[in-house]
């Protein structure tokens, strides 16, 4: 007997057919905001979860978050962490520093650092592609993910370089991967009200195929539940899908809601916080959803990844029914979420029982989601 899915036919019609592989069209993908029934949408989104990935295995990457400079003029409304060059708290990381952190990253097994900081206008180009250098020379076993699309063009316009040069010249210094980062919601009135001197949505794509072209593998993100409507939701999710079938370059889909806590919008915006159309913060249903139907929209992207940074815990396993084949990492380090307030840690051994307890094997995974280990 066919699998029923919903008992609304239309929302039952689309579900098919995405768990089936096909490209939903916007209005589908629309409708599934809007009418589809959340444990609807976790069932068909873990059907085609299983047809797509590893059924057996859920992963993870045993990292570290470095931001390396908190240092940022772009002042972005959604964002607790940033600090201008003479706040008390501004900081640039020294090489000790640095060696110190991936020394004790090692000491535990791991194998990545996720290396991001602000819009700093002081550093040269000669520190980045040095420091790099000075990573791959001391640590040649650790992947080094980092620069979003935003600091890429931050170095294009502040180097006078073309963003694939950037690009090309840091990976010879040994850049090995670009997160998704300053993605937020890929709609240009979003990130106007947001973020108006970030990079655009358009470019944002364009310089991930940038990297694409040069072999480079990276991630793609979306932030919600801020200013943003579900059709613009929809709008982001298409952007991406277009921008893979260009390339095929992107490894990983990552969710996560708005954390407002301490940020400009609710420090000096409360205004436009309590207008918000979306409030994806107040409850982790929103969540649930969004990533499901991330899935499902998104089917040329195999792995998608859990934010239980955002959503604690009980949710971050229930994300295992509802899309998502990996856990992310055991956040070794994490700055940027928890100046919002939100300070969810969990080490290998509480991610390897989520997944345990949900009947799935562990597995410890690279950044191009190769399995390394099993728990």
């Amino acid at each position: 007997m066919a699998t029923t899915y919903s008992s609304d036919s239309r929302v039952d019609s689309i579900l098919h057919a995405a768990v089936d592989g096909e490209a939903l069209a916007g209005g589908e993908i629309l409708c599934l905001f809007e009418d589809a029934e959340l444990h609807a949408l976790g069932r068909a989104a873990h059907k085609l979860r299983l047809r797509r990935c590893d059924p057996e295995h859920v992963t993870y990457v045993i990292d570290r978050n470095i931001n390396y400079s908190n240092i940022c003029y772009v002042d972005c409304t959604f964002c607790a962490f940033y600090r201008h060059k003479n706040d008390d708290e501004a900081y640039v990381l020294s090489t000790d520093e640095l060696h110190r952190k991936i020394e004790e990253l090692r000491a535990i097994g791991g194998s990545q650092i996720l290396l991001q900081g602000g819009h700093n206008p002081k550093l040269p180009f000669s520190w980045y592609q040095e420091t790099l250098a000075d990573l791959k020379a001391h640590f040649p076993d650790i992947h080094i993910h980092g620069f979003s699309p935003s600091e890429i063009e931050h170095f294009g316009k502040l180097f006078k370089m073309p963003t694939k040069q950037v690009i090309a010249e840091l990976q010879e210094a040994g850049l090995d991967s670009i997160p998704g980062g300053g993605a937020e919601i890929l709609n240009d009135r979003v990130r106007q009200i947001l973020a108006p001197t970030k990079v655009s949505a358009s470019r944002w794509c364009e310089i991930m195929e940038e990297a694409h072209s040069l072999g480079m593998r990276t991630s793609a993100t979306m932030m919600f539940g801020h200013v943003e409507t579900l059709p613009e939701r929809v709008e982001h999710l298409l952007r991406i899908r277009e921008s893979q079938a260009r390339t095929g370059g992107y490894t990983a889909f990552i969710c996560w809601s708005f954390q407002p806590g301490f940020t400009p919008m609710t420090e000096k915006q409360p205004e436009q916080l309590a207008q918000l159309p979306v409030s994806a913060f107040k409850g982790s249903q929103d969540y649930l959803r969004t990533l499901a139907i991330s899935r499902l929209a998104l089917n040329s992207i195999d792995n998608f990844q859990a934010s239980w940074v955002t959503q604690g815990k009980k949710i971050g396993q229930l994300t295992l029914f509802f899309g998502a084949n990996d856990l992310g990492s055991t956040m070794m380090e994490e700055n940027v979420v928890s100046e919002a307030g939100v300070r969810f840690r969990l080490g290998k051994e509480e991610l390897n029982g989520m997944i345990q307890d949900a009947g799935f094997t562990p597995a410890i995974r690279d950044n191009t989601y190769r399995i390394r280990e099993t728990v």
